[in-house]
């Protein structure tokens, strides 16, 4: 994975706190903040990966990259996760509420439990560990919250209703929490990643020829992998976006 070549200056010494960071695009987000000379925190329920990618970016990086081991579906497990972190950190500047789960799904067989669990991951989890985060980010100033969504919900695929509903509510809860907080100097912005294509994309979902007809669909005849959403949450992160608030930014190399 290519190192991002721009350098976000007011980025070094800030307190960073990443969900879902163990892997994919998570771990990209991770890597990019640290290489930023940023102080990265990252949440993950995938022990082993978290600990082994804190322990390998923290030999190269200007701070050490601190993984906390929490299953986000928990709010009490959330609330006190943070309170670690604030221990830990002081403070937290910004939040990219990257986790989620893009299980497909067919509409008949969806259970009630299934609703509840792919809500409490995909769009519960990220109000409570905002509503967590947001005093420490009052007592600094201000920060960015950057919420992970997916153009998913502007498209018609069959297998995906569940996820899609949780990913458009993302939006809606920006907005509405951007207005809640820009006062306080809080801004938050979606992003919103088209085919991403990750080794779980790659194993679970995804084949050579699924691949070439979404990038023969794309403005940009690549595969996008999870570097690709690193300029743009490093961008939202930075004092670049100081009056940007309330967006969606789509990643998705021009899909028509």
């Amino acid at each position: 994975m290519a190192q991002l070549s721009a350098q976000f200056s007011d980025l070094k010494d800030r307190a960073v706190l990443i969900t879902g960071g163990a892997s994919g695009i998570g771990a990209a987000l991770v890597k990019g903040f640290a290489q930023q000379g940023a102080k990265v925190a990252f949440i993950d329920i995938a022990e082993l990966e978290g600990r082994a990618l804190a322990k390998r970016l923290s030999e190269t990086s200007a701070h050490p990259v601190s993984f906390y081991h929490t299953d986000l579906r928990d709010v009490g497990s959330v609330r006190s996760t943070v309170a670690a972190i604030e221990s830990d950190f002081d403070t937290v500047r910004v939040l990219v509420n990257n986790a989620g789960w893009d299980d497909r799904h067919d509409f008949d067989t969806v259970t009630e439990s299934y609703w509840d669990e792919s809500q409490a991951i995909n769009l519960k989890q990220v109000f409570f560990v905002s509503q967590a985060v947001a005093p420490l980010m009052r007592a600094a100033g201000g920060g960015s919250i950057i919420n992970l969504s997916s153009i998913v919900f502007k498209m018609n695929k069959p297998d995906l209703s569940v996820y899609a509903t949780a990913k458009a509510g993302l939006v809606g809860l920006t907005k509405s929490m951007a207005g809640r907080l820009g006062p306080e100097n809080i801004r938050v912005n979606a992003i919103l990643p088209g085919m991403i294509v990750t080794d779980r994309q790659r194993e679970l979902w995804l084949t050579v020829e699924s691949i070439a007809r979404t990038v023969d669909r794309q403005c940009l005849k690549r595969v996008l992998n999870a570097h690709d959403l690193v300029g743009p949450a490093l961008f939202l992160a930075s004092d670049c976006s100081a009056s940007i608030t309330a967006q969606s930014i789509i990643v998705d190399g021009g899909i028509f």
